[in-house]
């Protein structure tokens, strides 16, 4: 690779495999590294093995080799380990998921081959195939073990990394609807993605997910997924078709690809898209915001504003704390402030939606009472759910 700093660097953690890619600045495209030297191997397996003759952890295919013949100890797939909030044994050692996981990313951050990756890398993007409550903590607890300010990582589920990678191509990819159809061994998932280019900004949404079982026999597996096709573009006008996962060949699938390539759809198949999606995010993000005026909707999104109703500089202004349309994960705000003539923080919410605001009061049970505007008081908020923001309230004294 030819970066060295300012990398912007995507990382993939599947339920089986682990990728990673980087932001290649000379050629202006999100480039796979190779999980294997001297091949061209983009998947590793995203296991982590503890070594004990060294006394330290190995990820992906060296994790398989060290456990097979060298005597390591094999922990588990990195994926399902952080799906839990138990402790893990590791050579008679408590370790949280979190810890294990700091040591997985510090392990696939060497194939980078950057020395003291951290100070060298702008922006850490990790994709997984879903991210609940508890893997979206064990991720943030894990990034900043390994060393990684809150502003220099991110997380995203699969659908948002699909919605960054097909709007990073060429706009005649995506100036219709795009068309994902995922493989996992005989079952097909197929989502579309649209585009609402008459909203401001433009809102873009996949979807829910429609499936089918396929055949595992070639022939009636080529007729199941091209009745399947018919049934799920219809006449729709689709700009291009993106095939991923494991279970789907060019080989077998003769009738089915002149189907999808109809009416000149531009159709890629590869395994490298959420990686890729993950490094144009962290790029489009913080450098190029060519899709400030796109907003993708996912389950995720925080769909309500919250601020107060404050003196700010002497004069009754609106102060927002949470902006609607980023994810819950992402959604934070902290600031002081000095209370003036009332016992109680009041909280104005409001969903685009909904004309009319809403009041929320949060009483301060305990505030030690003082003089009027002498209470100084730090205020945090932060969601934990799409649903569920957290407000801490801290008394600062006069």
């Amino acid at each position: 690779m030819n970066e060295i700093r300012d990398l912007i660097i995507g990382i993939d953690i599947g339920k089986e495999y682990t990728q990673i890619c980087y932001y290649d600045r000379k050629a202006e495209e999100a480039r796979s590294l190779s999980m294997k030297v001297g091949a061209s191997q983009c998947e590793a397996p995203g296991c982590i093995c503890y070594r004990t003759d060294h006394g330290d952890y190995c990820v992906g295919l060296e994790a398989e080799y060290f456990a097979r013949e060298k005597g390591g100890i094999m922990i588990g797939n990195i994926y399902d380990i952080c799906q839990k909030e138990e402790k893990i044994q590791v050579a008679g050692e408590e370790k949280e998921p979190a810890e294990l996981l700091a040591h997985f990313l510090r392990g696939i951050l060497k194939f980078l081959g950057i020395q003291d990756i951290v100070k060298n890398t702008r922006c850490l993007c990790i994709t997984s195939p879903e991210l609940s409550t508890l893997q979206v903590r064990n991720y943030q607890k894990a990034c900043s073990l390994a060393g990684f300010s809150r502003e220099k990582y991110m997380l995203m589920d699969y659908g948002e990394s699909f919605y960054y990678y097909a709007l990073g191509q060429k706009r005649e990819t995506w100036n219709r609807s795009v068309g994902w159809y995922a493989f996992a061994g005989d079952t097909v998932t197929f989502r579309k993605l649209t585009i609402n280019g008459s909203s401001r900004p433009v809102l873009v949404k996949l979807e829910n997910p429609v499936s089918a079982k396929l055949e595992p026999e070639e022939e009636i597996r080529d007729v199941e997924f091209y009745r399947f096709i018919s049934k799920t573009l219809g006449k729709e006008l689709f700009s291009s078709v993106q095939i991923t996962g494991e279970g789907f060949d060019q080989q077998w699938a003769q009738q089915s690809v002149k189907l999808l390539c109809h009416q000149g759809r531009k159709v890629f198949y590869g395994n490298n898209l959420f990686a890729k999606g993950a490094c144009i995010a962290g790029k489009d993000r913080l450098e190029d915001k060519k899709l400030k005026g796109y907003r993708y909707l996912s389950d995720s999104l925080v769909t309500a504003d919250v601020g107060m109703d404050m003196r700010v500089m002497g004069s009754p202004a609106y102060y927002p704390l949470i902006e609607s349309g980023s994810n819950w994960y992402e959604c934070s705000a902290s600031c002081e402030l000095i209370l003036d003539d009332t016992s109680e923080l009041v909280f104005v919410v409001s969903i685009p939606e909904e004309t009319e605001k809403k009041r929320v009061a949060m009483a301060l049970d305990g505030l030690p009472k003082r003089p009027n505007r002498t209470s100084r008081l730090s205020l945090t908020l932060k969601y934990v759910s799409p649903r569920d923001c957290e407000i801490t309230v801290k008394d600062l004294g006069f």
